[in-house]
């Protein structure tokens, strides 16, 4: 069974809101989300239904990515509006099709709680997956970032028929915290080690002690620097 903290009707959570905090079976045993949490980084992404094609393999790439996520100190969930023994059955099929184990907890969401909680169901959608199909939960598609502070730093949702690209998930985590530590911005298309700009919040005075070395300035809001180590 699952329970939670604050309002199950309400709107989706948007970026720098706190993430709704929840109590959750999942495979791995009951979890207070924001205990779990604790003191690094999650990521949150839910599925529309188990033995979904496009889901399996996501949660497969996930499993292989897992090293990468916690070498930045980021847990990995997954959700799906199924019991957890249905999880259960699932994570064999995602073992032998995409040779991968799925390590990572998976909550189940029967009651459709969490998905509601994070606006992704609409509070008309009754409170049972019994008879749902995949379309029925199309919005269930979404990936949540997660901070220390447990505020949400990105969101991201997609269609049914598109497969989630996870190495973009980590170059975004690469940068929030990367900006996070050092008063950056990352650019277009940038992946670590690539330059950066200095955050429009610091005064040229103050760029120039963090920055004695100069910066390129193509415009006079626009300072580019190397990465900071």
């Amino acid at each position: 069974m699952t329970t939670a903290t604050a309002n199950e009707t309400q709107s989706i959570p948007r970026i720098n809101d706190t993430a709704p905090d929840f109590t959750a079976e999942t495979t791995q045993g009951t979890i207070h989300f924001h205990d779990w949490i604790g003191n690094g980084w999650a990521v949150l992404f839910s599925h529309p239904k188990d033995f979904t094609p496009v889901c399996t393999t996501e949660l497969g790439a996930m499993a292989r990515l897992q090293p990468e996520f916690a070498k930045r100190n980021v847990k990995i969930l997954g959700l799906s509006v199924d019991p957890v023994t249905s999880h259960s059955k699932w994570a064999a099929d995602i073992e032998e099709t995409q040779g991968a184990k799925v390590n990572y907890p998976m909550i189940g969401d029967p009651q459709l709680k969490i998905a509601k909680l994070y606006g992704m169901l609409p509070a008309e959608s009754g409170n049972t997956s019994e008879g749902r199909t995949p379309a029925d939960n199309a919005t269930v598609r979404t990936v949540f970032v997660i901070g220390p502070d447990k505020k949400i730093k990105l969101q991201l949702s997609y269609p049914m028929s598109t497969g989630r690209n996870f190495d973009e998930i980590l170059r975004v985590i690469d940068s929030i915290q990367l900006t996070a530590k050092h008063k950056v911005s990352t650019p277009a298309n940038w992946k670590p080690g690539d330059d950066v700009i200095i955050g429009g919040n610091v005064s040229n005075e103050e760029a120039q002690k963090l920055y004695p070395n100069g910066w390129k300035t193509p415009k006079p809001y626009l300072r580019i620097v190397p990465q900071p180590k």
